[in-house]
């Protein structure tokens, strides 16, 4: 349901977390009706409802029923010239948490409601003030995870992709009446377009299509994270480590744990999850161990064939190899095809016995008492951020 565009709505237009200057955005009818309870200008001859232009006033803002002031800028757009074609206004304030949370609820008992998620964008577009392209190009900007997605959805919002479209179109409405007219005047030796000029502009159109959809193409891959894929023997700890990276590394967004069990060949689909390392952002998945099946029809054998679709998609592929085992086997015959990264780890380490793992150069991990996993995050994003990936995209543009 599409909210009414002509209810007053209001809006945090800065991110979580205290600043030096936090932003409270509304939009509506009612305005200046709810900006005349709470904010005064520094200048006693600026009256907000005689203004005809968009300026900046500064003043104060009023705090609740206590009378306090706190010194604050108001940019205000009183006519059809801002970003959603109403009227509409911005306070700039200390940006304390709770003081802009006390703000919007005082703004909100005036009559004004709080904003859904894209609805200023909804409303620049109803007001024909963006064309749907640049509507989604602001979501992607919200939404990029690294500079080169960035700069796809600025280069849409900018009309990178409406541009063309608006080209193709005319093109095409040109070449249609110019067919149009040539029926009409069947009868008459005039030519309005040859099959030679009427063969070009087609296939230049075909041409136009061809360079938006590898635009979009491109745009969507440069939002896709660099995918780590736990690849082992059965039992490894494979899923215990990718809980574990889970734990110590989780983002926003939720994700099933994997499940564990000491008996062998319990994972039998595929887990994945986005982890924040800090300096960057990854989908590590966890898969069935590496073996090979008596049939490729079995359970194993659909198993098996779902690891190997995962790893033919990773960016990285991190072999888990259990410490406990001597030699420290790698399996390295099954990933032989593989022609990305690769780089092994030893697992359950809390079990191992000395330090052979570490004599050997081996990073050791241990999932139950969290040695080793800061340093496998820091391997990790090294190397999403310095490899070229298999899609051809450098990774490191998922640097935050």
């Amino acid at each position: 349901m599409i909210p009414d565009p002509h209810d007053t709505i209001v809006a945090i237009g800065t991110p979580l977390g205290g600043a030096a200057r936090g932003i409270i955005r509304l939009s509506g009818p009612r305005v200046l009706a709810s900006l005349a309870w709470c904010f005064v200008p520094d200048d006693p001859q600026v009256v907000l409802k005689n203004l005809s232009t968009a300026q900046a006033v500064s003043g104060s803002l009023t705090l609740g029923t206590s009378g306090a002031k706190l010194p604050c800028d108001l940019f205000l757009w009183p006519d059809k010239h801002s970003y959603t074609r109403q009227r509409a206004a911005e306070l700039h304030l200390l940006g304390s948490p709770p003081l802009l949370d006390h703000v919007l609820g005082n703004l909100c008992r005036q009559g004004v409601r709080l904003a859904q998620p894209g609805e200023f964008t909804l409303r620049a577009f109803l007001a024909g003030r963006l064309d749907l392209t640049q509507a989604e190009a602001v979501l992607g900007i919200i939404d990029s995870t690294n500079p080169n997605a960035l700069d796809s959805a600025l280069q849409q919002l900018a009309g990178g992709l409406s541009q063309p479209l608006s080209q193709l179109r005319n093109q095409l409405l040109g070449l249609l009446s110019h067919l149009e007219a040539g029926l009409d005047f069947v009868e008459e030796e005039i030519e309005f377009v040859s099959r030679e000029e009427l063969a070009d502009k087609l296939s230049s159109a075909a041409h136009l299509i061809d360079s938006t959809l590898e635009q979009m193409t491109d745009r969507a891959q440069s939002q896709s994270l660099p995918r780590v894929v736990l690849v082992g023997a059965p039992n490894a700890g494979k899923s215990s480590l990718f809980n574990a990276m889970l734990e110590r590394f989780p983002s926003p967004a939720p994700a099933m744990p994997a499940l564990v069990s000491p008996s062998a060949g319990t994972t039998r689909d595929y887990l994945s999850a986005c982890l924040d390392l800090g300096r960057c952002r990854c989908e590590l998945i966890d898969t069935a161990g590496l073996e090979v099946p008596s049939d490729c029809r079995s359970i194993t054998g659909t198993a098996q064939d779902v690891t190997h679709r995962q790893m033919d998609q990773a960016d990285l592929l991190v072999m888990c190899i259990e410490a406990t085992a001597a030699p420290y086997s790698d399996n390295s015959s099954e990933i032989q095809w593989f022609e990305g990264p690769v780089f092994s780890v030893l697992t359950k380490g809390d079990l191992a016995e000395g330090d052979g793992a570490r004599d050997l150069g081996q990073l050791a991990c241990s999932s139950l008492t969290g040695e080793g996993l800061e340093a496998l995050a820091q391997r990790i994003a090294d190397q999403i951020t310095t490899c070229e990936p298999r899609n051809g995209q450098v990774l490191a543009n998922t640097a935050l």
